[in-house]
């Protein structure tokens, strides 16, 4: 059966085309800079990069290319071989704690909750409602990133905020990348043969986050009613004193969307080395010992040590730690400069080995610790796609 694995950006399409159950990749691309000027798309099949430059008005037309591709390419003779086509959705609040058909009905109720996920709700609603147009014979389904974290029990997900915030407003820790530590937590499971694991994943990307999981669920994660709460990313900034915010909001008069564009996008570690927000380039700056950069990798690295920490205890001790995502996967002098801060709990790094894995070396995964560190570190690659492409294909067969 043929499943589609679709992420909707406001002005861009991901997608991978899978062979299941035998979750053979097929062909994956992007579509990017949809409704802006030189626009284009990308396409990976049988090892080979197809890049083409195409007007792409809207979300529809990056849909209806996308379909002849897949004809011309010969990966379906029609379109009616896509039986399935699985959207992830950011924000599902605490309506979802499961994959569900993308009825009329769910739809609205995502668009409903866009003000939860302003982002990345409105261009999943665009994704779902032009694969419908485009494909209107292939199932439709949604998968929450909110939904793995239902199981967080309320006082981790509760704020100590007036009661009536989250009864009439749904403020709450909801978190994010549940897609992600849900299909690690997994992994993990089949690889070390137990379903009773204790485990910290940290997801370290340009978002990124860190989730406690015990027997499977989720019981704690550092994200929260927005992905801008817990560690420090590329450009949002984490936990912080909310009065700091009133309080600037008072001294410059800055308008709440204002201060929102600031907290998302213009905060982090591009704040702190002063313009650089991808880790490589902090990286670079590091080793030519630039202040601001060393700065920002040292607050970085100690954000994610603080939520392990903090985790380790509320596990009452863990099975494993693991990396994963686009920091986490490839870059080993972060995940060495973290692993040194938890020495004191009997961690030890195995330095060769860690240099070893990368998404771009022979290597992808694997234990970067020694075999008498009281904790087991590994590097797993994430695999989102796949998650959206089983839950999809599971419900398409119902």
């Amino acid at each position: 059966m043929k499943i589609l694995s679709v992420n909707a950006g406001s002005s861009s399409l991901k997608f991978t085309a899978f062979e299941m159950p035998e979750e053979k990749i097929l062909v994956s691309g992007n579509f990017e800079r949809i409704g802006i000027h030189e626009s284009f798309y990308t396409i990976k099949i049988n090892g080979e990069k197809i890049r083409k430059e195409v007007d792409l008005p809207n979300h529809t037309t990056a849909f209806q290319i996308l379909m002849q591709e897949l004809i011309d390419l010969k990966v379906v003779s029609s379109l009616d071989e896509i039986k399935g086509i699985g959207h992830r959705v950011v924000q599902g609040a605490d309506h979802y704690d499961k994959s569900v058909l993308a009825t009329d009905e769910v739809v609205e109720d995502i668009d409903s909750l866009s003000s939860l996920a302003p982002l990345h709700n409105p261009a999943a609603v665009l994704g779902i409602k032009a694969a419908k147009e485009v494909v209107p014979n292939a199932t439709e389904v949604v998968v929450f990133d909110t939904a793995y974290h239902q199981t967080m029990p309320k006082e981790n997900y509760l704020y100590a905020l007036p009661m009536e915030w989250y009864e009439k407003y749904q403020v709450r820790r909801y978190g994010a990348h549940g897609t992600s530590h849900k299909y690690i937590a997994e992994y993990m499971s089949k690889m070390l043969g137990r379903d009773d694991l204790k485990l910290i994943i940290c997801h370290i990307g340009s978002g990124a986050s860190v989730t406690a999981v015990k027997n499977g669920k989720s019981i704690d994660t550092s994200m929260g009613f927005t992905p801008n709460a817990g560690l420090i990313m590329g450009t949002r900034c984490g936990d912080v004193d909310v009065t700091a915010i009133t309080y600037i909001m008072e001294k410059t008069g800055l308008k709440p969307s204002e201060i929102d564009t600031i907290l998302n996008k213009q905060s982090g570690v591009y704040a702190i080395s002063e313009g650089y927000s991808d880790m490589r380039d902090i990286y670079d700056r590091v080793k030519e010992n630039e202040e601001k950069s060393v700065l920002a990798l040292n607050m970085f690295v100690k954000r994610i040590v603080d939520y392990i920490a903090k985790y380790y205890f509320e596990l009452e001790g863990c099975d494993a730690i693991v990396f994963t995502a686009g920091v986490g996967e490839n870059g080993a002098y972060e995940r060495s400069k973290i692993v040194e801060k938890l020495e004191f709990l009997g961690v030890k790094l195995d330095r060769e080995f860690n240099e070893k894995i990368a998404s771009y070396h022979e290597i992808h995964e694997g234990k970067i610790t020694l075999d008498d560190s009281t904790i087991p570190v590994y590097v797993i690659p994430t695999n989102e796609e796949v998650m959206i492409a089983r839950d999809t294909y599971e419900l398409t067969e119902k």
